[in-house]
């Protein structure tokens, strides 16, 4: 008899529909057949679901049986298929009625004993329930609580292979799935600004980074406070939408194993912090089946890079795409995927190699051709497409004892979320959620300059011999320290404090 289970298997952070046909009572020697392009994980459920079925008070087909996987061009690995092919085996065996499992989209991992465990992309295979007009997903329970968040679509969370079927069945009934708890930034996780001494001119320039969506390039000796500042980002970022937090999930829940949605609260925006040693890969993603890579794990949150110079130049220049569009693609021999990654790159670097250049209570030990080397390591192209550049002077140690607590960090935070409201207000109706992410023509717009502010901007980019790109994004950061002002045009003020943000473009070339 043949039955056919509904499941699926995820193409990026989307998820495509996967039937699972399972053929029982065939002609020949006992044993099931997997076949449907499966990777090793999915050749090994018919063990798991062997022992499942048996410690679950079923028996296994005592036929030679086939299970299908279609469509035979796309590739299905992990073991997601166990539920679906063990209730594909019970329908296929006449013990379930097979319409039965029409109205269902179905996934998840089965142990030796029958109960369920986590799957990846459940908000993808929510989505795709969504879209087919299927009835409801049936997921392991801490899988559907993350596709209960899509409130469209009914999900329930089966504990066991014995309980989906009694489900299915109709002997047991079961409540809709709870979603994910919201969660929200704690100071006790991230550090205060209160607890940042001086570095004024800093603590500006990350407000203005925050409020705005900026990238922003830190410079400074060891122990000025480059990292400690870059850590307490995340305690002044505004919280994200309903649509973010989704978005942000979506990346989370289809992540490799490390990376797993267990690891970031909902409701938050994502922070990662990537060591210099990371590959190419790793940081914008790939694998034999494309996977998201640190900037998409970082969609709407920060992508924080300390000791900036030290990471490959490769990877480094691999990062030039996602932060001028926001989506990165990758193509494999296994397909072609789009991700999301609108992230704020954070970056931290030294002046010099031995990071005393400058520093007037220590001697630099480096050379002028060293220093060169050291500093073109970050090339032009990518800076150009950072919003900020802020130095970062070492900080004197009367200046610990002695200096009174800065803003705290809810202060500075309640600025930020004002001037974020504003933007949105602004781009109400388009998917620009921040004045970084404004398109060439809303600039002309939201940006407009009278002829006296455009002859000063145009004396500065002579000066400092800056881009036609840089031209955009001085006058986005212009925007944004307008917006913290609450002015409804651009200043001089507003003007001038953007151009100063982009005045180690030349001293970092040179």
């Amino acid at each position: 008899m043949l039955a056919t289970v509904f499941s699926a298997a995820l193409q990026g952070i989307e998820a495509e529909l996967v039937h699972v046909e399972v053929n029982a009572g065939e002609t020949g020697e006992p044993d099931t057949v997997l076949v449907g392009l499966p990777d090793a994980a999915v050749k090994e459920s018919k063990d798991r679901v062997s022992s499942a079925l048996s410690n679950s008070g079923f028996k296994p087909p005592e036929t030679r049986t086939t299970v299908n996987l279609a469509p035979g061009h796309l590739r299905k690995e992990g073991p997601c298929y166990d539920l679906p092919i063990a209730l594909g085996m019970l329908a296929a065996t006449d013990r379930l009625a097979p319409d039965r499992l029409d109205d269902f989209l179905i996934a998840g991992e089965l142990s030796l004993s029958g109960a369920t465990r986590s799957v990846r992309g459940a908000l993808a295979m929510a989505r795709l329930a969504q879209r087919l007009g299927k009835k409801g997903l049936l997921l392991p329970p801490e899988s559907a609580a993350q596709a209960a968040l899509l409130s469209a679509v009914e999900v329930y969370a089966v504990s066991s292979l014995d309980q989906a079927f009694r489900f299915l069945a109709g002997e047991v009934e079961l409540a809709r799935a709870t979603p994910l708890p919201t969660a929200s930034v704690s100071t006790e996780d991230t550090g205060d600004f209160a607890d940042v001494k001086g570095q004024h001119a800093v603590r500006r320039a990350v407000e203005v980074a925050v409020a705005g969506g900026h990238n922003l390039l830190m410079i400074g000796p060891p122990g000025s406070g480059k990292s400690m500042i870059a850590k307490r980002v995340p305690s002044i970022m505004p919280d994200p939408s309903l649509d973010e937090a989704l978005e942000v999930l979506s990346v989370q829940s289809v992540a490799a194993a490390g990376s797993h949605p267990a690891d970031h609260a909902f409701g938050c925006r994502p922070v990662r912090s990537p060591h210099h040693t990371i590959s190419d890969v790793g940081l914008l993603g790939g694998g034999t089946v494309p996977g998201p890579g640190e900037v998409s794990l970082a969609h709407h949150g920060v992508l924080f890079l300390d000791e900036l110079p030290e990471f490959k130049r490769s990877a480094l220049e691999v990062l030039r795409q996602p932060l001028e569009d926001g989506v990165v693609t990758i193509s494999r021999s296994a397909g072609k995927v789009t991700l999301p990654c609108a992230f704020m790159l954070v970056a931290a670097m030294n002046p010099c190699p031995c990071g005393y250049l400058g520093d007037a209570d220590h001697a630099c030990r480096c050379t002028p051709t060293q220093v060169q080397r050291y500093r073109a390591r970050v090339s032009g192209p990518l800076l150009d497409r950072i919003d900020l550049h802020v130095e970062a002077p070492a900080v004197s140690v009367s200046e610990l004892r002695n200096a009174a607590p800065g803003e705290s960090s809810a202060t500075i935070r309640a600025r930020v979320a004002a001037a974020r409201t504003r933007q949105q207000t602004r781009f109400a109706g388009t998917k620009i959620t921040c004045n970084a992410r404004m398109t060439h023509a809303q600039v002309r717009r939201v940006c407009a300059i009278d002829r006296e502010l455009g002859d000063l901007l145009e004396r500065a980019m002579n000066q400092l011999s800056l881009s036609a790109r840089a031209y955009d994004r001085i006058l986005k950061v212009a925007r944004t320290i307008a917006d913290l002002a609450d002015a409804e045009r651009i200043a001089a003020p507003h003007l001038l404090e953007a151009i100063q943000y982009r005045s180690l473009d030349r001293t970092l070339a040179l």
